[in-house]
């Protein structure tokens, strides 16, 4: 097991100190990992993945509805061409499983040829205008009223949370450091090195600083440059429905973009569930609200009128950080040397993640000596999903490891022995949520009412901790709420 960072009374110097533990973050940490850097992550949330990506669409988009000649366009295309080979790599689900952009008139119709141009002329391959007749053979459930489609081959789904998982275990494993529960809060700049104030009286010092800290990265900058910026939250709200209800589409079903999203879309997920959303309101709260998520289900019906509504599980919702810029920021600060911002990083920000890694060495090149590291480890293998697994497969994990025999969430058939990998593992769970999100337990039909408290004992003895202190996410969060005395 690889151990966090926890930094104590010395002051720490690094090469490069990344500010942001999200999938922007973890892709620019795995990245710069091939090369022989002392790297640090920081974030202020106990576990990677807290922010932004962890509450989004999970679409790695095809990028047709991106502005000609922007780094959102560039990075698309080219985060996409990435993916896979990633996911075969580090690991985690990816499926092609294609969109649709539905026209149900005239106008839109009008607003596809113009997506299907635009596309075509930043690159994106595969597009095609399909009429109705073609639509509803490969989509039977789509609403009748559908004209025309416009067909995006290049269109696939992650899980956003086991995407950043799998960068940040490998980029750990390649000797990255993370320190997570380190807030910076201020930040000084001493002979061309930064001086990094962290919310619990700690300091590091690093000779170049990464802002990929999402909803905080205007905060961030305006520390240090006199050039502000600033983030203007958007948020969006998601419908989540059980695996009964994930087999009503097989493609990602997109609406016609507004200027503020890229609409309401109806998709499956890589675990089989259905989502829809998200709506787009200038907000910076994540509570979701009955008005809303009326919303999405109204705007979802024009895409699919006859939803299973008693499937709902959940709803959610995610924050999207945007900026007056309405394009990707990732420069170096014009008076802060070596101080690199990427923020604004707003949808297709899961997508152009890996490319966004690859960019960042880029520009960064000339500045520090990238000597490669002939240890980097390019694969990464992820926890053991026992409810895959062939009848003598599990058999074998059994006799071996008697962990994997004992059920805890009954409804994802997660074991034991799935929960004791995702604690002991690189960058391990500490907290109720980052179980969840390793192993899927607690995400079906109870929600957690049967299981929670059997994880919470479960990470109870592994931390070593009374119950009582075992958190859902961040400090003071207890998951259990009792001290037995």
């Amino acid at each position: 097991m690889i151990k966090l960072v926890k930094l104590k009374g010395a002051m720490f110097m690094k090469d490069i100190a990344i500010i942001g533990a999200g999938v922007v973050g973890c892709s620019i940490a795995r990245e710069l990992s091939k090369y022989k850097l002392d790297i640090i992550v920081l974030d202020k949330n106990e576990d990677i993945c807290e922010g932004v990506s962890k509450a989004n669409s999970g679409i790695i988009h095809g990028g047709f509805n991106e502005k000609r000649d922007s780094l959102k366009a560039k990075l698309n295309i080219e985060g996409n061409q990435m993916i896979e080979k990633l996911s075969n790599d580090l690991d985690f689900k990816f499926k092609r499983n294609q969109a649709l952009v539905l026209a149900f008139n005239e106008e839109e119709t009008e607003r596809l040829n113009y997506l299907k141009q635009n596309g075509e002329a930043i690159g994106v391959s595969g597009l095609e205008i399909i009429e109705k007749e073609e639509i509803l053979i490969m989509e039977p459930n789509i609403n009748k009223d559908v004209k025309k489609a416009l067909y995006v081959k290049s269109s696939g789904i992650v899980s956003p949370y086991e995407m950043t998982i799998a960068l940040a275990e490998n980029a750990c494993e390649n000797g990255v450091e993370f320190s997570l529960g380190s807030e910076v809060i201020d930040i000084k700049k001493h002979n061309d090195v930064y001086e990094m104030n962290l919310e619990n009286g700690q300091a590091i010092k690093s000779k170049i600083v990464i802002n990929a800290s999402g909803l905080a990265g205007a905060f961030i900058n305006n520390l240090v440059s006199s050039k502000k910026y600033e983030i203007n939250p958007v948020k969006g709200e998601y419908c989540l429905f059980d695996k009964v209800a994930g087999s009503l589409c097989k493609k990602t079903l997109f609406q016609v973009p507004s200027k503020l999203s890229k609409g309401v879309l109806v998709t499956p997920t890589v675990d089989g569930n259905l989502l829809l959303g998200p709506n787009a309101k200038a907000n910076n709260t994540i509570l979701t609200s009955r008005e809303g998520i009326d919303e999405i289900i109204q705007k979802s019906e024009k895409t699919i009128k006859s939803l299973p509504l008693n499937r709902v599980l959940n709803t959610f919702s995610g924050l999207r950080p945007k900026t007056k810029e309405e394009d990707f920021i990732i420069e170096e600060a014009f008076d802060a040397k070596n101080f690199i911002n990427v923020i604004g990083i707003d949808s297709p920000g899961l997508t152009a993640a890996p490319a966004i890694g690859s960019y960042i060495v880029e520009l960064i090149k000339d500045k520090i000596i990238l000597e490669e590291n002939n240890n980097f480890k390019f694969n990464r293998k992820g926890i053991t999903k026992f409810n895959e697994l062939s009848i003598e497969e599990k058999n074998k994990l059994i006799a071996k490891n008697s962990s994997y025999g004992k059920m805890v969430c009954k409804c994802e058939l997660v074991t034991e022995g799935e929960v004791l990998e995702a604690i002991n593992r690189p960058l391990g769970a500490k907290t109720v949520d980052a179980v969840k999100r390793r192993t899927r337990a607690m995400m079906g039909g109870c929600q957690g009412v049967g299981c929670m408290i059997t994880i919470g004992n479960i990470l109870s003895k592994e931390l070593g901790i009374d119950i009582s202190e075992v958190n859902k996410n961040n400090k003071d969060s207890n998951a259990i709420g009792f001290k037995e005395e």
